[in-house]
This record gives C-alpha cells, sequence and structure tokens, in this order.
C-alpha cells in the first residue's frame, strides 16, 4: 500500500466518525439532545530527536559490504540501509558551494590554469593542500555523526590522486585525503562509496566534472586507459578494508550514449573486479537511457555491482520545489514523473541493489518542512532497501545563513560571510586568508533536518 493509499485511508475514516449516524427525532417532544462529540484533531508529528548510538568501528571483516539480489548486506547477510551525505566541494571544486565563481572562474581548470599563470604549479598545489584541509575537518566529521548518518559518498578528482604532471602514476600524497577520509567514518560508524568524480579528460560537459565543456574521456583511450589505471590504485589499497561499501566508477558521465557508456562502463568494471573481488562496483546510469543499457548485469557475468541514479524532484526541470512534487515521486501518485516506485519494480527485476547517488529534498522548503521531506525521502528510499546520499554537506555563502533552506547540512551563520575573490587579481595572503576561513567561520547546522533524521517519530509531511 503507497504511502497516498494510507493516508486516504485515514482520511476516509475520520471523516465516517465525523459524519456519524444520527437523525431527527419521530415525534416532536422535545428531548435532551446528547452531545455528539467532537473529534479530536490528530496533532501534526513533532520531532522527537534522540542522540545517535555510539557508532561501532566498521573494522571488522564481518562488516565488509556487498550485493545480495537487490539488497546490500553484510557478511553475514544482514540488510544494511546506508543513508548519508556527500562531501562535494571538498575533493573537486564547484564554486556555487563556496561563494566564488562570479568573477568567471567557475570550475577547477580555469582555477588551475589562473594560478600556475600567476604563481606557478609548485604554489598552486601548495593553495589547493591549504584549501582541501580546511574544507573539511574534526568539526566535519563530528557533526556529520550527529545527523545520524551512516555513510558518506567521497566525490574526487583524478588528480587528488595522479600525478598530473607525470600521467599514470601516483601523487606524492595521493593517499592522503581518501586514507583520512575513511579513517574519520570507520571510526564513526560511516561507510564510504568512492566517487570518481572528475575522470581524466572529464566525462561530460559540465564543471563538476573539473573542466566544463571539455567531454575528453569518451573519444580518447588514454584517459580511459588511465582511469582503468587509477581506479585499479584505489582498489589495490582498499580491497580489504571493509568500511569501503563501494566504489562509484564514474560521475553523471552524460558525454556520450547510454550504449557506449555501458560499454565502456563494463571494460572499466571488468579491470577493477580483477584487483579487488571484495567490494561492490557501482554502475552509473545515463540521463536518458537510465540504467537500462545495461541489460541483467548477472547474465552478462558480472558479480557484486549496484546501479546509481540521481533524483531531484523540485530542480533541474522536474517539477517546482515544494510539497506536491516530492509527494508525487515518493507515494507514486502521478504527475509528471511516475514515481519510485516504477524505479523499485525494476531494480527489483533487475535484483541489484540500487544507490541514489544524490538527493536533495530540503533546500527551499524552509527548515521544518525540508527536515520532514528529507526524513520521509531517506525512510522510503531505505524502505526499498535503497542506498542513498544527500547533496551536499557543505555549502558556503557571501552573506552566511540557511534562510529558506540551502543546499548544505551546514553552512556559515548568518552574518559570517565569505568574501567573493577574483583569483585573476587576488594575492596570495587574500587567498590563503579565504582558504583558511573555510575551516574557522561558524557554523549554522540545518537543525530541523538534523532533528527529524534522528527523531523517533516518523513525519507525516504529505498530510497538510
Amino acid at each position: 500500500m503507497s504511502l497516498k493509499h494510507t493516508w486516504l485511508a485515514a482520511t476516509v475514516a475520520l471523516t465516517l466518525v465525523a459524519c456519524g449516524g444520527g437523525g431527527s427525532p419521530a415525534v416532536a417532544t422535545p428531548v435532551t439532545p446528547t452531545p455528539t462529540p467532537t473529534p479530536t484533531p490528530t496533532p501534526a508529528p513533532v520531532a522527537t530527536p534522540v542522540a545517535p548510538p555510539t557508532p561501532t568501528p566498521l573494522t571488522s571483516a564481518a562488516h565488509m559490504v556487498r550485493a545480495q539480489g537487490a539488497k546490500w548486506v553484510r557478511a553475514d547477510g544482514s540488510q544494511v540501509i546506508l543513508k548519508g551525505v556527500n562531501l562535494g566541494n571538498w575533493l573537486l571544486n564547484e564554486f556555487w558551494m563556496m561563494g566564488q565563481g562570479s568573477n568567471g572562474i567557475d570550475d577547477n581548470c580555469k582555477l588551475d590554469a589562473a594560478l600556475d599563470a600567476r604563481f606557478g604549479y609548485a604554489e598552486r598545489d601548495r593553495l589547493m593542500t591549504l584549501f582541501r584541509d580546511n574544507w573539511i575537518t574534526q568539526r566535519d566529521w563530528d557533526l556529520m555523526a550527529k545527523f545520524g548518518w551512516n555513510a558518506v559518498r567521497l566525490p574526487f578528482l583524478h588528480t587528488v590522486v595522479e600525478d598530473e604532471k607525470k600521467p599514470g602514476t601516483l601523487r606524492a600524497d595521493a593517499w592522503k585525503y581518501l586514507d583520512d577520509a575513511i579513517a574519520q567514518a570507520e571510526k564513526r560508524g560511516m561507510y564510504v562509496i568512492l566517487d570518481l568524480h572528475g575522470a581524466a579528460g572529464s566525462q561530460g560537459n559540465e564543471h563538476h566534472s573539473g573542466c566544463a565543456n571539455r567531454n575528453l574521456y569518451w573519444s580518447t583511450p588514454e584517459y580511459q586507459q588511465r582511469t582503468i589505471w587509477l581506479w585499479q590504485q584505489v582498489a589495490g589499497r582498499y580491497k580489504d578494508r571493509p568500511s569501503v561499501a563501494g566504489y562509484s566508477l564514474l560521475n553523471e558521465p552524460w558525454g556520450t550514449t547510454a550504449v557506449n557508456l555501458a560499454a565502456v562502463v563494463t571494460t572499466l568494471y571488468e579491470a577493477v573486479r580483477a584487483v579487488d573481488p571484495n567490494h561492490v562496483i557501482i554502475l552509473p546510469g545515463h540521463n536518458t537511457g537510465g540504467i537500462s543499457a545495461y541489460g541483467n548485469p548477472a547474465a552478462k557475468g558480472m558479480k557484486n555491482v549496484a546501479f546509481e541514479a540521481h533524483f531531484y524532484p523540485g530542480l533541474f526541470g522536474w517539477g517546482q520545489i515544494g510539497v506536491d512534487v516530492h509527494r508525487d515521486w515518493l507515494t507514486c501518485s502521478g504527475g509528471a514523473n511516475s514515481g519510485m516506485c516504477e524505479w523499485d519494480q525494476r531494480i527489483k527485476a533487475l535484483d541489484t541493489p540500487f544507490f541514489v547517488g544524490e538527493l536533495q529534498p530540503w533546500t527551499g522548503l524552509g527548515a521544518d518542512l525540508g527536515g520532514q521531506i528529507t526524513r520521509a525521502t531517506f525512510d522510503a528510499y531505505g524502505k526499498s532497501g535503497w542506498a542513498a546520499t544527500a547533496w551536499a554537506w557543505k555549502y558556503v555563502s557571501n552573506n552566511g545563513g540557511q534562510g529558506n533552506g540551502t543546499w548544505g547540512m551546514v553552512t556559515n551563520a548568518a552574518g559570517q560571510g565569505v568574501p567573493a575573490l577574483d583569483f585573476k587579481s587576488a594575492t596570495v595572503p587574500q587567498i590563503e586568508s579565504l582558504f583558511k576561513l573555510y575551516g574557522t567561520v561558524p557554523y549554522e547546522p540545518q537543525q530541523r533536518l538534523m532533528d527529524w533524521m534522528t527523531s523517533t517519530t516518523a513525519p507525516a509531511p504529505f498530510t497538510r
């Protein structure tokens, strides 16, 4: 029974009580009528947050996650529902998330070129290390745990691991950030999904592949071979790490056809599987073909795989921000999209786990309603056994404050803005000051989101 049907049944029941029987007396003799009780309205649910349980560090082989049918399970076969958040803008910059980009430097390639031309590669590398050391710090990991997450998706640019000056070789500090993220997560009971967000050559035209409008990955065998090499290095390092839940091979690889995507990713899968027999390999969907081009993975000899898609009701042309678009999607009640039920049936028919790598249910909805709809979204996905990670953990603006709902679970506090620099003219001290500020600026968490995600009471945002 869908949530909508449950709600309709409850509404009908209340209506029958409110309109309960009785009629005019048969005779005109005055009587003292028995008062009809006024039904007590059902109060709106209120979040009753509790502190997340003390986490169990994910260091035992028993915690290793694998695919079993359409479920994500641990080594003993017990199901695990992965729910969490993306650490966006950390290891691949998205300038809209950090209060920058208005002066024309709006992707990693442009920033690298500007800093190289002005200061040289070594200084650029030092500055980017300073940024990454400050964007995510200990306070972020501690706060993430308070939201009750048990998973993080870690987007990274290939040059975090690969030496861009010597392609096909590791950086001297190749594992600094991936190692640290995995260690920080696992001691807090959180799994990590490693996500190659920006491959060599760029796998799409979008800025979040590292270089906007480049899209050379699909036409350049060298870039595909470097990506195979990169994933084999990653898989070789983490193949026995229980807290790594899986490898998301390519983020939003929309620069080619769905058929070619499936062919190239299948080759990539085979190369990674040759190194790592343990971890789930996550196959990305296409923006037009979905996951259909892959067919049934088991029929093609693929083992321990999952599918990935990104769902953004209310955004990017998918309806309008508001209750209706989320209700229609989660309860399969029509509208512009047939609902998650269709996806659920498809995944179960393929007998393959599913990962919603990105979702954004709260932006623009106000603190409490946004928190309720986010919790309802994670609950619905979890009921279907889907893993899910929201975009994104941290968003910083020039003015600060959550307002009506930013894209961040945390943002800089109101009145604690960050300056918008012109990286074509800003001095080294100005850039250093900005990058350090990202690690020290006072935070404003989306508190109602935290409350609802840790509440013992389930919300009912669609009964309004």
